[in-house]
């Protein structure tokens, strides 16, 4: 899944279903463990359990928190805060630095969980980015030809 070339896209339009949704449904939420979760399947089965049985008693919230805890345990819920009738979700890696010297990802919803899961699905898409993103070293490949010292050492 994560080395499927149109995962960001597919991410993405994720993304925007979850921004386009009313109100969060078993095939929503089946959705974003399909597309974002990849530790899920991978995972033992009380964990599973667990998530399925908030899910059919329709504790999105719980179920939501319960997979930002599975899916990515390096990231950790930084801000909760509801204004003007709209939630505002931060996840951060490292939620003892400032913000400005952390990476963060924030989302907004009316609806609680939804606002979590668009979170998730975008620090699912960072953690992407990272991996298959611009190396610190450049790679140099062999060249062809001679190779000629121009230095002037007169």
């Amino acid at each position: 899944m994560l080395f499927d070339p149109k995962h960001e896209q597919h991410l993405g339009m994720l993304e925007a279903q979850l921004r386009r949704a009313q109100a969060l449904t078993p095939e929503l939420m089946s959705d974003v463990i399909a597309q974002t979760c990849v530790r899920f399947a991978a995972c033992e089965t009380a964990a599973k359990a667990r998530i399925d049985r908030l899910i059919e008693s329709c504790a999105w919230t719980d179920a939501a928190l319960a997979l930002l805890e599975l899916e990515l345990p390096q990231w950790k819920l930084r801000r909760i805060v509801c204004e003007d009738g709209e939630w505002h979700c931060c996840l951060s890696r490292q939620p003892q630095l400032p913000v400005g010297l952390d990476d963060v990802e924030e989302a907004s919803h009316e609806i609680l969980p939804l606002a979590l899961l668009i979170s998730l699905v975008q620090a699912r898409r960072a953690v992407a980015e990272r991996r298959t993103g611009v190396t610190a070293v450049p790679q140099v490949g062999p060249v062809s030809g001679y190779a000629v010292c121009c230095d002037n050492f007169a």
